[in-house]
């Protein structure tokens, strides 16, 4: 329903008619005029805003566990963040790549279909010099890159590739695995060149070496779960109130769980030497008093002091106190 005009506004309005403040022409005109949207149907937009928000945040917490794993992988310094998640056509992705490069072609199972790893040859050959002892620099001059190269880079992308697992865990259980490394874009050619792709662009630094990582993640192989790429279907998964039979179960499947119990008889230190001179019948003293109480290690917890003794023939232990603190 329109807006309502009261008798001020509709006396105010016929006043400014009868000035000619308002044109009655231009009014028509201006009503008259359609907001028109322009729409590229070679290029439809197949990622709303909210899926690209999706895989924002989900690519935040991978470039963490991928920053993790290369600094103590590498033993220095590496830095990777996300800079920008945007769709783009298949023909644009692959005609801004220049030679050589590493493109990984990965198989994203259980979707079907691929998803392309690129990674700029300057990082690349600041990993490689990295894991052969150097510093961790970059090629003065880029040049093809050697078997032995391509063997390190896919052993270190099929590191990362696993590490893709648990950010994507939320909207589904994925098992990527490496299919082939390509330094040549023509070769990897996994889509039409018109399909729509969703561009994660992906900033490294290696030491004192900077680069990109971008993944290439195609509409058609995520579009049977996209709707799951939703900001809402997200926060749903992550915050479910436990009931009370998930308790019960849980409390249950606790009070049968087998744990490890041993009673520390007592230490002491002793020399190689002593070690190897052992004979039957030699005595070893212990740093326990034979009246005193006994350590008593659930798993690798200290929970029990307990006395030892005799029942039923078996030796047994008598609980004397209880430790009630927590683990550190």
């Amino acid at each position: 329903m329109g807006d309502i005009l009261s008798q001020n506004e509709i006396d105010e309005l016929l006043r400014a008619l009868n000035t000619g403040e308002i044109d009655v022409q231009q009014m028509q005109a201006t009503g008259q005029e359609k907001k028109i949207k322009n729409h590229d149907f070679r290029r439809p937009s197949k990622f709303a805003k909210d899926h690209l928000k999706t895989l924002n945040i989900i690519h935040e917490n991978y470039a963490r566990l991928v920053t993790n794993f290369l600094s103590g992988y590498l033993r220095t310094l590496v830095q990777v963040d996300v800079i920008s998640v945007e769709p783009l056509s298949y023909y644009e992705f692959n005609n801004s790549i220049s030679n050589p490069v590493i493109l990984a072609v990965v198989d994203f199972t259980p979707l079907s279909g691929s998803i392309i790893l690129e990674m700029a040859p300057n990082v690349a050959y600041a990993l490689i010099d990295r894991i052969l002892g150097g510093k961790g620099t970059s090629m003065e001059k880029v040049r093809g890159f050697t078997e032995i190269e391509l063997a390190i880079v896919e052993r270190i992308i099929i590191q990362i590739l696993n590490l893709m697992r648990e950010p994507w865990e939320n909207v589904i259980a994925i098992r990527p695995r490496l299919e082939k490394i390509e330094t040549n874009a023509q070769f990897a050619q996994i889509i039409s060149p018109n399909e729509i792709v969703a561009l994660v662009t992906l900033s490294a630094r290696v030491g004192e070496v900077e680069g990109m990582i971008n993944l290439c993640i195609p509409h058609m192989v995520v579009e049977p779960i996209v709707s799951k790429l939703s900001t809402k279907f997200w926060f749903s998964t992550v915050e479910k109130e436990t009931t009370k039979e998930t308790k019960h179960t849980i409390e249950s499947k606790i009070e049968y769980t087998k744990v490890p119990v041993r009673a520390i008889l007592g230490r002491t230190v002793i020399s190689v030497n002593e070690f190897i001179e052992l004979m039957p019948g030699d005595v070893i003293p212990l740093d326990s008093s034979v009246n005193g109480d006994l350590e008593i290690l659930v798993g690798d917890l200290l929970k029990f002091y307990a006395k030892p003794g005799v029942k039923k023939n078996k030796v047994a232990m008598k609980v004397s106190e209880i430790v009630r603190r927590e683990e550190d």
